[in-house]
């Protein structure tokens, strides 16, 4: 049997796993930082419950993150026709999109982590892999 030939498909197979197992986990990061739908709901406490359940507040808070309570196939879909080019390798999202938005408040970012609340309706814009969204930009709040 000769394999030879087969040295360059096997790399190129390799890479494709590859950039393909990346995306989907920057996907998933996505989803588990800012998808949440519907809203969860937690109680009077929902930024500091979702922050917490979420892995953003060890071991350190995060001082700002959105959850949008859109479907997982609106989301995927501001990547392709639902959006459209904005700055830099960016998605502005051509429909409004129900957002919480937990900021942290107090002046340490060290646990107990307590965020403040806020509700909008609005576009997102958002950075796409393979078709799927992998940042939410939160400096366009």
């Amino acid at each position: 049997m000769n394999f030879k030939g087969s040295g360059p498909v096997l790399f190129v197979l390799l890479a494709v796993v590859f950039i393909v197992g990346t995306y989907a986990a920057d996907y998933q990061t996505f989803r588990r930082q800012h998808y949440d739908n519907p809203r969860s709901n937690v109680g009077n406490r929902y930024c500091n419950t979702m922050m917490q359940r979420r892995g953003m507040t060890r071991p350190n808070c995060k001082g700002v993150n959105s959850f949008v309570h859109g479907s997982k196939r609106q989301l995927i879909d501001v990547c392709g026709r639902g959006g459209r080019a904005f700055g830099n390798n960016l998605r502005r999202s051509n429909r409004r999109f129900s957002v919480t938005t937990c900021r942290l408040t107090g002046g340490s970012s060290r646990p107990p982590c307590n965020y403040r609340e806020n509700r909008s309706n609005r576009f997102i814009v958002i950075a796409c892999r393979g078709g799927r969204p992998v940042h939410f930009d939160e400096s366009l709040i």
